[in-house]
């Protein structure tokens, strides 16, 4: 990728025959799409890649069992078809980011017979639908071959499980991964670049977009022939300001998650398939920690949304119920929670009725191109459906290209790829295997920069996988430009410990300080904010240190 300031310097200068808003799933998924089908494209985000619901997920690329069980219990071909697609599109995001993303067998615990018998059913049901697609095949298991598979099983009642298979995957960097392809592809790309406004023709057409830059810097024209809104939970905003007669189309949903201690050496996660408001939920190992969640609540436009203690209760109640270990708030390594943007199926107003489907909306009045809806599984459909409708628009047949197209890093990556790392580089097997897993193949670029300067091998907090050599590589290769950038979204470390993050926060905030040539006051004020949004967070949940 070219450095931010170049970046901002092309944006300026040129015209495009397409420019994305928003640079999560959708949209990166978007301008990749375009790109490789010829169109000249654009990619802007007022935040950083990934910085909002795409770095929210419960991190599964997967069908989707509870719209599958609603489908059935509803007679609703909207959810079986969102299922079918979701699982034809896991597989695709398996296969083009090896690195990034895999299978992961999922323990549905049984109380009764009739239950075994009911999720046996569902998930073979499941399996059909995915065809060739298909991980694996869902298999009913014995009370001790259930308890084998995950010990930490509460034992009492259960009378066995049934197995499936389903993927699992790093979401940011997944994301931050479709922008780097994307720009490698020929695309221009930038965040901290918001779209304030914009310029019509004499037919009201939108000819033009008011870039903003977040930081620093005058406001410009972006100039494209068509323009696609993939802003997520902000695309009524953007429709609004497009042609202020639309009317609002989402529905928004919040999301908790939580994050435990991963005990033992577990590889098999946990589905919990019914909750006091009949949600489903996960348990799932995930980069050393065990992952929990999601709640699933309507929450107003611009509402709050940081964590609360009654949500981490909840999801702790009903896990407790199924596990041996009785985890308490304390427990609690860290915490994230992102809104879903839903489009309301058959006038419910229940956001855990609301189907994943997406539309793509065309106002013929401004022009705008909006995707709603969706989830992060199907993020490559959705870009294909959305960039067929501009296509569409430009006069163009060509056809989607992205579906067997790999990312960067999954280019001679194997499962083994780490060990190569560690030998070569004389590395610890944690440090090794988290840069193949976060960078694939391009772990070796990284690394490349311990040769220029030896000190950025070490890590960038005692006892922490990553090292300072990251930091280096995403602010010069991945636009990173905050501590969170790369605490969060490139390396991961926020999510795993929110205090090994605390820790970090002074290492990270010096390396981006030399490389973005910042002062010791705004080194300064960077790091205390960083650390006080932790310290308040934390405060608030009474989150565990270590």
């Amino acid at each position: 990728m070219k450095s931010r300031a170049d970046a901002l310097r092309a944006l300026e200068s040129d015209s495009y025959d397409l420019c994305v808003i928003g640079a999560g799933a959708t949209g990166a998924g978007c301008a990749l799409d375009a790109q490789t089908r010829g169109f000249r494209t654009a990619l802007v985000d007022a935040g950083d890649f990934a910085s909002h619901t795409s770095s929210a997920s419960t991190k599964l690329a997967h069908g989707g069992v509870r719209y599958l069980q609603q489908a059935v219990s509803d007679f609703d071909p909207g959810q079986l078809k969102v299922v079918r697609e979701a699982l034809r599109e896991r597989k695709l995001m398996l296969q083009n980011a090896p690195h990034l993303a895999h299978s992961r067998r999922f323990l549905v615990p049984c109380f009764s017979l009739f239950e075994s018998l009911y999720f046996s059913a569902g998930l073979k049901i499941y399996d059909w639908l995915a065809g060739s697609m298909r991980l694996g095949r869902s298999r009913l298991l014995s009370r001790s071959e259930a308890l084998a598979a995950l010990p930490t099983l509460a034992r009492e009642g259960v009378t066995g499980a049934v197995s499936y298979e389903d993927g699992q995957f790093d979401d940011t960097r997944y994301c931050v991964s479709l922008v780097k392809t994307f720009s490698d592809a020929g695309g221009e790309v930038a965040n901290y670049l918001e779209v304030a406004g914009f310029e019509r023709d004499e037919r009201g057409r939108l000819i033009s977009a008011t870039a903003k830059n977040v930081f620093a810097g005058r406001d410009f024209a972006l100039r494209a022939k068509v323009f696609v809104n993939a802003t997520g939970p902000y695309s009524d905003q953007l429709r609004v300001m497009a042609n202020p007669k639309l009317p609002s189309r989402l529905v928004l949903s919040k999301g908790v998650h939580i994050l435990l201690p991963l005990v033992g050496d577990i590889a098999s996660a946990l589905l919990i398939p019914q909750t006091e408001d009949g949600r489903v939920l996960f348990a799932i190992p995930w980069l050393g920690r065990l992952l929990v969640g999601t709640t699933d609540v309507e929450v107003a436009p611009g509402k709050d949304i940081d964590v609360t203690r009654d949500e981490v209760e909840y999801l702790l109640r009903h896990l407790n119920r199924y596990s041996s270990l009785q985890y308490t708030a304390e427990d609690v390594v860290s915490v994230f929670s992102g809104v879903r943007p839903l489009v309301r199926a058959n006038g419910s107003r229940e956001t855990k009725e609301l189907i994943r489907a997406h539309e793509v909306e065309v106002d013929r009045s401004s022009g705008l191109i909006s995707i709603l809806g969706g989830k992060w599984t199907t993020y490559r459909a959705m870009a294909e459906d959305t960039i067929d409708v501009v296509g569409r628009e430009l006069g163009s047949s060509v056809s989607s290209k992205t579906r067997d197209l790999r990312l960067v890093g999954s280019e001679g990556y194997s499962a083994e790829h780490w060990r190569l790392l560690a030998s070569v580089y004389a590395l610890s097997e944690a440090t090794a295997r988290h840069l193949a897993e976060k960078f694939g193949t391009e772990a070796e670029a990284v690394l490349a920069l311990t040769k220029e300067d030896p000190n950025l091998k070490s890590p960038i907090a005692a006892s922490a996988a990553p090292i300072q050599a990251e930091v280096v590589y995403c602010a010069r290769a991945e636009m990173a430009s905050t501590i969170e950038d790369v605490l969060a979204r490139r390396i991961g470390l926020q999510f795993f410990d929110q205090a090994l993050a605390v820790a970090a926060a002074p290492v990270v905030g010096d390396l981006l300080g030399r490389e973005g040539g910042w002062s010791a006051e705004q080194k300064l004020l960077a790091i205390e904010d960083y650390i006080g949004k932790i310290e308040r967070r934390k405060r608030t949940l009474t989150l565990r240190e270590t």
